[in-house]
């Protein structure tokens, strides 16, 4: 038996028909399809968050989580950022460098796919990566598309390649300009004054950045050269975020001096927590995925909030620090003073 057909809008709610002529016209022809890098250049917001300082530094993000990712595939050892005097920004990393053969289907080399095409790269499950940060295939294309300008070299198999771009489009196709004895990728922007008002890098932004990535990715070393003041910034963390929490609690009184720290890998998911209790009654406690700070929480946070309770009210009532006819712990009682930072790596996150 088929079913009726819908009937009419209940009493109240019919849609009054509008006199024709009334509006624009809206029909095929005003349907529009951007390809390419179009739709990042005329909603830049959309990609970035904004075309303020935040969506700036948006850009410089996306290049460093490239070549974090390259030492979460352990593949990278020390990433450069240097702020030029001209107002060009660039990152340096001594990775694998970006492949530069010509792509099975795009029929170009695949250093110009990832420039110039959204959602490319190598972090869909092909094997390129197995835990990233970035994971939509954007990041580079997007930096390229929002630059006056952007040169990129690849230092791979013994040859230095390289190539050059204005607002997105390549002035050449990429070319070995010599041989090379290293390895590695090197990307350097000039953010694009049609699009940000003031495309002034912050020098303690990025440094912030920097610090953190340095405290989640123990034993890597990320360096900030600036070249207006002459100086560079290095930081490297044996103990990742054990000296993350420490750094955290400097001049809060810590209670436990050493912290409790524990690394482990369940069902291919790495977890790794630090956590140090301090003489004042707030809970700053981090969670991170995959190098990403998960602002609004997750199953991680979760799951450890929910975990540290447990422990501690099985603990007190081991311990004879809570009676039987005492009530357990409430989590708000065993995260007042509490500093912790958690980090997990997921292949699926």
């Amino acid at each position: 038996m088929s079913s009726p057909m819908p009937g009419p809008p209940p009493n109240g709610h019919a849609v009054r028909p509008r006199p024709v002529g009334a509006d624009v016209a809206y029909d095929v022809e005003q349907i529009q399809v951007l390809e390419g890098l179009e739709p990042v250049r005329r909603r830049p917001g959309m990609y970035i968050g904004s075309t303020d300082s935040r969506g700036l530094h948006h850009l410089v993000w996306e290049l460093v989580d490239n070549s974090v990712d390259e030492a979460l595939a352990g593949e990278c050892d020390r990433i450069v950022v240097t702020l030029h005097a001209d107002g060009s920004l660039s990152v340096a990393d001594n990775g694998r460098g970006i492949p530069v053969g010509t792509h099975p289907t795009e029929g170009r080399s695949s250093l110009e796919v990832v420039l110039t095409v959204l959602h490319a790269g190598g972090k869909f499950g092909g094997g390129g990566y197995k835990v990233s940060g970035g994971l939509h295939g954007v990041g580079m294309s997007v930096v390229n598309a929002l630059s006056e300008r952007l040169q990129v070299w690849v230092h791979r198999e013994g040859k230095e390649h390289y190539q050059e771009y204005e607002r997105g489009v390549p002035l050449a196709p990429v070319k070995v300009i010599g041989k090379s004895q290293q390895r590695g990728t090197v990307v350097r922007f000039w953010p694009d004054r049609q699009v940000f008002l003031e495309p002034h890098f912050d020098r303690e932004v990025i440094l912030h950045r920097l610090r953190e990535m340095a405290f989640l990715n123990k034993r890597l070393q990320l360096v900030l050269d600036d070249d207006e003041v002459g100086h560079s910034f290095t930081f490297y963390f044996e103990g990742g975020i054990l000296a993350f929490v420490r750094h955290l609690n400097r001049g809060k009184g810590a209670i436990n001096q050493v912290p409790f720290y524990v690394d482990r890998e369940v069902e291919s998911t790495q977890i790794e927590i630090a956590l140090q209790y301090n003489q004042t009654f707030v809970e700053n406690v981090l969670a991170f995925a995959n190098n990403i700070h998960t602002a609004e929480g997750g199953s991680h946070l979760t799951g450890f909030r929910a975990a540290l309770t447990n422990a501690l009210n099985r603990y007190a009532r081991k311990a004879g620090l809570l009676k039987e006819s005492d009530p357990n712990l409430t989590g708000e009682d065993v995260r007042e003073g509490l500093t912790a930072v958690i980090s997990v790596k997921l292949l699926e996150p």
